[in-house]
C-alpha cells in the first residue's frame, strides 16, 4: 500500500497507557503496543549495527512506557521510552505499515521484518 500522502492527524499515548494510537488522514486508526514499538525500534543500535540486539524480553510495561513524543520534521516522530531509550526515529510510513501488527501476538511479531 502506498502511504506517501497519508499523514497522521492525531497521536495519543496517555500517561499510564500501554498503547499508542494514531488516527490517519484517511480515517484509519492504528494501535501500537509499546512493547511492539520498542521491539521494532528503527535506530542503528537496536537494528544490530553494533552487534545483535534482541527484544527487551524482561522489560515491564513501566520500562516500555512512552514518556514523550517529539516531531521530527514532517515525516516522523521520536519516541522517548521510560527505559531511557530515545534514539529511534519512527517514519510515518513505517508506523503505518507496523500498524498491521496491532493484534498479532508479540511472539509472532518478533519473527517479522519491516523496511525502515
Amino acid at each position: 500500500m502506498s502511504t506517501a500522502s497519508i499523514d497522521p492527524v492525531e497521536l495519543r499515548a496517555p500517561k499510564g497507557a500501554t498503547t499508542l494510537e494514531i488516527t490517519w488522514s484517511d480515517g484509519a486508526t492504528s494501535r501500537y503496543r509499546h512493547a511492539l514499538l520498542r521491539g521494532f525500534c528503527p535506530c542503528a543500535h537496536c537494528q544490530g549495527h553494533q552487534g545483535p540486539i534482541g527484544w527487551a524480553e524482561a522489560a515491564s510495561d513501566v520500562d516500555q512506557a512512552i514518556l514523550d513524543i517529539e516531531e521530527v520534521g514532517n515525516y516522523a516522530v521520536r519516541l522517548v521510552f521510560a527505559d531511557g531509550h530515545s534514539t529511534g526515529i519512527y517514519a510515518f510510513r513505517f508506523l503505518r505499515d507496523l500498524g498491521e501488527l496491532g493484534d498479532v501476538p508479540l511472539s509472532e511479531a518478533k519473527k517479522m521484518r519491516f523496511s525502515r
